[in-house]
Formats: C-alpha cells, sequence, structure tokens
C-alpha cells in the first residue's frame, strides 16, 4: 500500500510542479526584458537627474535627491566622484551608466555604485515564489495522497481480517466522518461482516440445536437397549417405545431436511401445482379443530370462499398447518383458535390468532429462527422448526409470514401467499 501512496503522490506533485514550471518558464521568457528595459531606464533616468541637479545646484542638492530616491523605495547607489579639471570632462566617453557634470571648474562622475546584477541576482526575486508554490505543491499532493489512500489502507485491513475469520472487525468508524464511496464503501463492509458474524453465529446455535435435538431421542433409544438387555420380557413395551423415538427422529431429520433445502441458495425449484388454497385451508382447520376438542379449543374460520395459486401443496400445507397447530397448543383451554382470510393484490393473507399469552415483543422475530421457541413456553412442544419452515416456505412462494400480538392477548400470526410468484432464492437460515 505504501508504493500505491508514493505513486500517487509523485503523479500528483509531478503534475503541479509541470504546471508551475511551465508558468515560470513563460513569465520568464516574456516579461524580462520588458522589466530589464523598464530598471535600465529607471537607472537611467536617476543618473540624468542627479548630473542636472549637480551641474546648477550642487553637491549637497545632488546628496539630497539621492536621499529622497531612496525613501520612495526604490535603493539606487549613485555615486558622484572628482575625475579632474572640467576640461577633462569633454574628452570622456560617456557610457551607459555613468554621467558626468562640470561644477564650479570641476569635472564630477556619477554612476551607479556596484557591478552588473548577474542572471541568477536577477532571476532568484522571481523565483522565490514559484520555489515556495511547489512547496505548497508538494505539501497538497503529500495531503490527497493522505487522504485517499488511507481509507483503502483501511478497506484492505477489513478485507484481510474477514479472509482470516475475523468477522467482529469493524473499520467505519476509522475512515472519519467522509461521505464520500470509500465511506460508504467501508460501511457496506461493516455491515457485511456483521451480516456474517451473524450467520456464523446462527450455523453455530443451530449445530447446537440439531445435535441438542438428536441427542434427547438417542439417548432414550439407548436407555430402551439397555433396559432390554436387563430385562428381556420387557421387549414389547421397549420396542413400542424404540418405535416412537424412532418416529421422533424420523420427523425431526425431515424438517431439518426441509428447512435445508428452503435455506440453499441452489436449491432445486419445488414443483408446483394449481390449487383452490382455501380448500386447502379448510382441510386443515377441520383436522385441528378435531384435534383441539380433548382441550375444548375450538378452530374457527372466516374469509373468502375460494383463491387459486401456483403454488408448490406440500410447502403450503405444512406453512398453513405448523402456524395453526402451534395456535392450538399456546392457546388457552376453552378458547377459539380463529383464522381469517382476505385478497389483497392478488395475494392471499391469512392470519391465525389465539388467545394464549402471547410472546415477548424481543422475540416476535425470534420464533421465526429454528429451533427457537417463546421464553413463556414452559414444556418444550416440538423441536422449534415450524414457525421457521412456515416463513422460509412463504418467502420462497414469494410472500412473507409475520407476527404481533394482539392487544387483547394472544398471538396473531399473518401468512402472505400470492397468486402466482418466481420463487425466490433464500440466504442462509437466520
Amino acid at each position: 500500500m505504501h508504493r500505491l501512496f508514493w505513486k500517487f503522490f509523485t503523479v500528483v506533485w509531478l503534475a503541479m510542479a509541470g504546471s508551475i514550471a511551465i508558468l515560470f518558464a513563460i513569465s520568464t521568457l516574456f516579461q524580462s526584458p520588458f522589466e530589464e528595459e523598464v530598471a535600465g531606464r529607471e537607472l537611467s533616468l536617476t543618473l540624468e537627474t542627479a548630473a542636472q541637479v549637480l551641474q546648477s545646484d550642487g553637491l549637497e542638492a545632488t546628496a539630497r535627491l539621492v536621499a529622497a530616491v531612496r525613501r520612495t523605495g526604490r535603493d539606487i547607489p549613485v555615486t558622484v566622484t572628482t575625475d579632474g579639471p572640467a576640461i577633462d570632462c569633454a574628452e570622456q566617453n560617456e557610457e551607459a551608466l555613468v554621467r558626468t557634470a562640470v561644477r564650479d571648474g570641476e569635472c564630477y562622475r556619477l554612476e551607479i555604485a556596484g557591478a552588473a546584477p548577474s542572471m541568477m541576482a536577477k532571476t532568484w526575486p522571481r523565483a522565490v515564489p514559484w520555489l515556495a508554490a511547489l512547496l505548497a505543491a508538494a505539501a497538497a499532493a503529500y495531503w490527497l495522497a493522505r487522504y485517499f489512500i488511507t481509507p483503502v489502507e483501511q478497506l484492505r485491513y477489513g478485507l484481510r481480517s474477514l479472509a482470516r475469520g475475523e468477522l467482529d472487525v469493524r473499520i467505519a468508524h476509522k475512515i472519519g466522518a467522509k461521505r464520500d464511496e470509500i465511506a460508504s464503501l467501508a460501511h457496506d463492509l461493516d455491515i457485511t461482516a456483521a451480516r456474517l458474524q451473524e450467520l456464523q453465529m446462527a450455523q453455530q446455535q443451530l449445530f447446537h440445536d440439531i445435535s441438542h435435538e438428536l441427542r434427547s431421542p438417542l439417548s432414550r433409544l439407548q436407555a430402551a437397549i439397555g433396559v432390554l438387555q436387563q430385562n428381556p420380557v420387557r421387549l414389547a413395551v421397549m420396542i413400542e417405545r424404540m418405535s416412537r423415538e424412532v418416529e421422533r427422529l424420523d420427523e425431526l431429520v425431515g424438517e431439518i431436511l426441509t428447512l435445508a433445502r428452503l435455506s440453499d441458495r441452489d436449491t432445486p425449484r419445488f414443483e408446483r401445482q394449481t390449487l383452490d388454497l382455501v380448500d386447502l385451508l379448510r382441510e386443515i382447520v377441520d383436522d385441528a379443530g378435531f384435534e383441539g376438542q380433548a382441550r375444548g379449543v375450538t378452530v374457527q374460520y372466516e374469509g373468502v370462499d375460494t383463491f387459486v395459486a401456483s403454488v408448490n401443496g406440500e410447502l403450503i400445507y405444512r406453512a398453513l398447518e405448523n402456524v395453526i397447530r402451534n395456535a392450538i397448543t399456546h392457546t388457552g383451554p376453552s378458547t377459539a383458535v380463529r383464522v381469517t382470510s382476505k385478497v389483497l393484490d392478488r395475494k392471499l393473507i391469512v392470519t391465525v390468532e389465539d388467545d394464549g399469552e402471547g410472546v415477548p415483543e424481543t422475540e416476535l422475530e425470534a420464533i421465526f429462527k429454528p429451533f427457537s421457541q417463546s421464553s413463556t413456553v414452559t414444556t418444550r412442544s416440538g423441536f422449534g422448526l415450524g414457525l421457521a419452515i412456515t416463513r422460509r416456505a412463504a418467502e420462497w412462494h414469494g410472500g412473507g409470514a409475520k407476527a404481533e400480538n394482539r392487544p387483547a392477548g394472544g398471538l396473531s400470526v399473518q401468512i402472505t401467499i400470492p397468486t402466482c410468484a418466481v420463487p425466490r432464492k433464500l440466504v442462509a437460515a437466520n
């Protein structure tokens, strides 16, 4: 990254320095002759004036003139020397910056003191501002290089940390209050890292939950085998219990596989059928009503009479059944589970309400995650995969699922299913 910094600095500075050098060359070539001509005329005029003042008013007046010129800010060192009798002035050839004057029978020589300025002396005063501009250009190039390259270094650091699996690294705060594209990229990188960290934690939790759910029936199977080994006469009872545990394992594995297929980006499309979802919903309501009779729970349906859609019947059946059976399980005894439906924008909206204790507001999204159940549940029922499968199935069809607490108490779950939509590729499990 240091190579990029110095490349950026060099290019910017050379561009500025080249522009300054060109301007300096143009200024030197086209302005110097004019400036020298003006300076030469100024010196000649001073000498001419001084010679005339000396000839007419004497040395003291000439000294006052030279002092007055210096007070104007122009330091022109005029020297006056005696050069013999007045007759000698007529024999001398006047040079460019030398004048003679006759006063009181004496010949006086007036000239500019010191040698003619060299090229460096003439150029240096004009070069100082340009050199200062070069230094300023170097400082500006250095600042620009740091301004643009430092965020790139932070981005590189963040990407390298992601590659090493350090998902807790954040870089947006190091870039500062910039509001350019690089700052936006840093914020996007932080969001990506946070999402990856969330998915990693969810994956680890999923592995933990799966192992826990598998361990329980396997432990009971192992216990049943131990009982059989110690007391073979209980074979019939133990075989029945082992069969239940095997069925439980088969059900768990089936739900995990379904959830995995729904969560896989590259999952093949489920086969679709054209079905009347209201007929499917009424069938589930009838079966659930029969099941709820043991607790005095009734299941009521109210809504549209028909809604034909192109869906995967098995997925939609499981999505609706999971919500309705979940409501029967958690509603109070001798209460009702209300199932309503309506059509809005070519979408079927099914709402399932119960009279249970509801769910804490902070857990309304968590209950749709795999192996997650509300903290209000005192006895664990099922595997905690039902609502997760419901949401994934609805999203696969282009719809969705959400939950909210009812003002009068209980939970309301809403499922949206479009008439026909292209299946949406889902991200990994939450």
